[in-house]
């Protein structure tokens, strides 16, 4: 009776562990946002320079999620993880004491590959751990923790930066996760190594690997460059090249005996429903909270800390429906819960697009941040569940990442989408609506030519410049720009919308619950 109480506390203590590897590795997607106007006076560089500190960990992030979810099948996922962690740890310590921006981003790049490696192989313990009605309950936590650890970056993100300085983004992550690290050592059996004795699948490892580089690289081209079509050389060599690499390691996947990726993964109606949720999620939820953040920022005037804690009522909901979702799903159908949350998120957007107008107040931004908050604390656990349930032992580790792996690149689409829908809608109401009567055409033409590179949340600065504030037909300017800013905002919520309806839709016909499920 002892030793058995001892292994149920043991499981617990590793799910904490396991969780705050998973909270670490998704907080430094976006922890550090709100530290780039500090970073930019540190290193006196330009804003578009240190962008690359998010974005190396962004692309490395991807990259190597299926790899390392093939190499702790393999090899055992205990091992894969603390070396991970190891990773994680050094690169952080490394990254807060940088004396230059390469060496940041650098940092940052190796980083992410601890980061990805905690992520995913989380996941996979979490599911090799528990069992039955357990493993609902703990992948319930588990979930809490990645919806809590992707919305609340601008408020730890904020708190760090205002107290202590940049550098305190990345340096909290030691002692964190040393502690975590010492944690799952003592509280983690090492799983079966399900590939001794095998070759390691090196081409496809690559081929997956330089796939999904170039479909992010090509995709934050688009972001970097909106204005430039997706035809330009600049952007459609990386998505073609993504596109014949992917074709590529499709064809060898299916040649050889022991491929890194079981393709038939995808033939399961249920899996591939929970890599459209994934991807849903990413490309909506998760995107959508890098353009409130900014508007909460940028335009209604709010410090970091300060839109931390205004985000509040859309982050808090994580903690407490988070592990009452195992609960739920052996009550009611999973994918009448999954398909039912993305619908609520699409509601959401549509109070949010209510209340984009010139007359905008923090009160107005409550309702919508609740709906969206309850969604997403939904989603994530209940993903967690569905998306991994009935897959072999061997391959638990490939199926997490390949979920992660679609969750990350729908956020890289997604950015790319939303700030597209808002820099067109932004575009066209400024050239329908910057036709002043008196004014000269080439001044007119000059402003909204500078407007329309400023971009939409850089266009407040500009309009309240020095150089602006004196023009005599100002206060109309200010008022078309602030018409085109929220034209552009509403850009954004109605392509999340789209995007969670369509989910919510594909959830339903796709997923199925455990008793519907072939064997």
């Amino acid at each position: 009776m002892n030793n058995t109480n001892e292994r149920s506390a043991k499981r617990w203590w590793a799910l904490l562990a396991l969780s705050l590897g998973v909270f670490m590795g998704l907080l430094d997607v976006n922890i550090v946002n709100v530290a780039l106007p500090t970073m930019v006076k540190s290193f006196h560089t330009t804003f578009s320079n240190v962008q690359w500190v998010i974005s190396a960990y962004t692309i490395s992030y991807a990259v190597v999620i299926l790899v390392l979810s093939k190499l702790a099948d393999m090899y055992g996922r205990k091992k894969m993880f603390l070396t991970c962690m190891i990773i994680f740890v050094v690169a952080s310590g490394v990254n807060g004491l940088a004396p230059s921006l390469l060496v940041l981003d650098i940092g940052r790049a190796v980083q992410a590959f601890g980061g990805g490696g905690l992520m995913t192989i989380s996941m996979a313990l979490v599911a090799s751990i528990f069992e039955g009605k357990e493993r609902g309950f703990a992948m319930g936590i588990l979930g809490s923790v990645m919806g809590l650890s992707t919305v609340s970056g601008p408020l730890i993100g904020g708190i760090l930066s205002e107290a202590f300085g940049w550098p305190a983004v990345f340096y909290v992550n030691v002692p964190i996760g040393i502690f975590a690290a010492i944690l799952v050592w003592l509280t983690v059996a090492e799983t079966p190594s399900y590939g001794q004795g095998q070759k390691i699948d090196f081409v496809g490892m690559l081929l997956s690997a330089v796939a999904i580089f170039s479909a992010v690289f090509g995709l934050i081209q688009k972001e970097d460059n909106p204005h430039l079509a997706w035809t330009s050389p600049k952007i459609a060599l990386w998505l073609l090249a993504a596109a014949v690499l992917l074709a590529i390691f499709i064809f060898v996947e299916l040649k050889i005996d022991k491929p890194m990726m079981n393709l038939a993964l995808f033939k399961n109606k249920n899996f591939v429903g929970a890599v459209f949720v994934a991807f849903a999620l990413g490309s909506a939820i998760y995107s959508n909270n890098v353009f409130l953040t900014s508007l909460m920022q940028n335009y209604m005037g709010y410090s970091a800390f300060s839109t931390g804690v205004r985000q509040i009522p859309l982050t808090m909901w994580a903690l407490f429906l988070g592990p009452v979702t195992g609960y739920l799903s052996s009550k009611f159908s999973t994918r009448m819960l999954i398909s039912g949350s993305l619908l609520l998120s699409a509601l959401s957007f549509l109070v949010f697009l209510n209340a984009m107008t010139t007359k905008l107040a923090y009160t107005d931004l409550l309702a919508p941040m609740a709906l969206l908050g309850i969604s997403n604390a939904l989603i994530n656990p209940l993903l967690n569940t569905a998306g991994l349930a009935g897959a072999k032992p061997e391959e638990i580790g490939m199926t997490s990442g390949l979920i992660n792996v679609f969750r990350q690149l729908g956020v890289s689409f997604g950015v790319v989408i939303l700030g597209l829908s808002q820099t067109n809608q932004y575009d066209d109401y400024l050239n329908n609506h910057i036709t002043f009567t008196g004014v000269p055409t080439e001044v007119l033409a000059a402003i909204k030519h500078a407007l329309i590179d400023a971009g939409p949340f850089a266009s407040q600065a500009f309009v309240t410049s020095a150089k602006m504030t004196h023009l005599p037909f100002h206060s109309t300017l200010k008022t078309v720009t602030d018409n085109a800013f929220f034209a552009g905002m509403r850009g954004v919520t109605v392509a999340s919308l789209l995007i969670t309806a369509v989910g919510g839709v594909l959830a339903f016909f796709l997923l199925q619950d455990p008793a519907k499920k072939e064997n």
